[in-house]
């Protein structure tokens, strides 16, 4: 969210995800996308809590490929309509704040070994599906804010579904959720895996990822190359989905099945979500910054969602350490190891405010196996009937001036591309992309690992500070600037063909 205090009276610090977004002006590119994936393995589960040992599910709260959509009933709330795949969807807020409602979409893939899910429907990260394999989900968000009356959904609803409301689907074998996908319907099975209707994929599988509209809304599908299985989940009323339609007065809370279809027809710098802090629409982001250690004499309680009996966090008690230093106020959510499905771990998974948890540690993806996982890799998107048409361009966003404590997103002052922790030093590490390859190269995220024909720079290649417009909330349609991405673009160095 590009301006959370309006929403929530504070700013927002952490919930970092660097990203690499695609540029394409062929029609379809915005909504006809297919990529090559390749899952990252762990080391091994033996002695998981040695020095300098990291797993995925400490590093990535989840790794996802996203894709902008209509929501009618979403941000900024001026028009009732919105033309599915057609960029006469693009509004320069500046021009007019009459932009058609929008969503975004992030195709989640979770790590295995940790705490088992449904703990991630409170405590985000906590992302176990399986001991040792991968699972996936359709999420989709949208807005519940008019920026030009100045008006937020009804709190009664809001204390339902909150402001920024989400639509969450498994993917499934047969294409069918397992429970309603919207935050009314929804229930604890929405949150539960089941092995017996969802698409479990080992480490090491080769995956085709598809994101494509259909008559009955986006569709993202999985092939795994390697197992021969393949899921499915559509963004349609019959899988629940379903818009919460905007009251600010009032106390209705009210959800409208919907079908979320793709926004656009291109993908450019001018087809973003004006409501999000990055410039998204087709692109792929790591969600990090969550995973902290809790270690020392005092003892996590095993618990549900990471809540004690009142309903607050559990806290990595008094006494004991977090990885880099004693426990502070971002050790929330935390769970012990005992809960573990494999990798026997005590950690916490609030957002990590400090940039000193294990995201922010030098033991990403280096070609060491026996510490270190090896990457998430993946090629860029390809598009057009026969997914043989590259993306011309990407860009490498981080959106650390958004979230760092220490930048002003008005003139850029103390805005670094290595994130200040709460100790007052820079961050000890901050992943980066690397291609891997040829002409028809993967992309890796991590650190340097072998075989890199380029790491663009490593942080260098997040580039400069940028300006963007937004609705000046309760501006009747003015806009302010404001500075939370640093970003480069590129020519896709990776142009790919239907072989990659």
């Amino acid at each position: 969210m590009a301006n959370p205090q309006e929403v929530f009276g504070g700013e927002y610090v952490g919930h970092d995800e660097p990203s690499a977004v695609f540029y394409s002006n062929a029609p379809g590119a915005g909504n006809n996308v297919r990529y090559q994936v390749v899952l990252p393995h762990d080391p091994s589960p033996n002695n998981p809590t040695a020095p300098g040992k990291s797993y995925n599910f400490e590093l990535h709260g989840a790794l996802w490929f996203g894709m902008a959509l209509c929501d009618t009933q979403s941000y900024p709330e001026q028009v009732s309509t919105c033309t599915q795949d057609s960029d006469t969807n693009i509004v320069d807020p500046t021009v007019s704040p009459n932009h058609p409602g929008t969503a975004f979409t992030e195709l989640q893939f979770y790590p295995p070994g940790w705490v088992p899910w449904p703990a991630w429907a409170v405590a985000t990260g906590a992302s176990g599906c399986d001991p040792t394999r991968w699972c996936a989900a359709l999420n989709i968000f949208g807005l519940l804010e008019d920026p030009v009356a100045g008006t937020l959904q009804n709190p009664t609803c809001a204390a339902q579904v909150g402001i920024e409301y989400f639509n969450f689907a498994f993917v499934t074998r047969n294409g069918s959720s397992q429970a309603p996908a919207n935050p009314l319907g929804s229930t604890l099975a929405t949150f539960t895996p089941d092995p017996a209707q969802d698409l479990f994929m080992n480490s090491g599988d080769h995956l085709a990822v598809t994101m494509h509209d259909t008559p009955d809304g986006l569709q993202a599908v999985i092939d795994d190359l390697s197992s021969g299985q393949s899921g499915s989940m559509t963004a349609s009323p019959a899988n629940g989905f379903a818009q919460i339609r905007f009251a600010p007065t009032g106390t209705d809370c009210t959800a409208i099945p919907y079908a979320f279809h793709p926004m656009y027809s291109t993908s450019t710098p001018d087809t973003r979500v004006i409501w999000a802090a990055h410039t998204y629409n087709v692109a792929f982001s790591d969600e990090i910054g969550h995973f902290d250690t809790c270690t020392g004499p005092g003892q996590v309680p095993a618990t549900p969602f990471g809540l004690d009996q009142t309903g607050n966090p559990t806290a990595c008690p008094a006494g004991n350490s977090e990885l880099t230093g004693p426990t502070d106020t971002d050790d929330n959510f935390c769970f012990p190891g005992s809960q573990a499905l494999r990798l026997k771990v005590t950690g916490c998974t609030d957002t990590n405010t400090g940039f000193d948890g294990m995201s922010y540690q030098p033991v990403w993806p280096d070609g060491n196996r026996a510490l270190h996982p090896s990457p998430f890799m993946f090629g860029p998107p390809l598009t057009g009937p026969g997914y043989d048409t590259s993306f011309s361009r990407l860009a490498f966003e981080a959106d650390l001036p958004r979230i760092e404590g220490t930048c002003n997103r008005i003139t850029g002052s103390g805005c670094t591309l290595i994130p200040t922790t709460d100790a007052g030093t820079p961050a000890a590490f901050y992943p980066f992309f690397s291609a891997v390859g040829g002409r028809n190269c993967l992309l890796g995220f991590g650190n340097d690992v072998p075989g890199s024909k380029t790491d663009f720079g490593r942080n260098a290649q997040y580039g400069t500070l940028l300006t963007t417009a937004y609705l000046a909330f309760g501006g009747g349609g003015a806009t302010i600037n404001r500075i939370n991405n640093f970003r480069n673009i590129i020519a896709n160095p990776c142009p790919g063909s239907p072989g990659r």
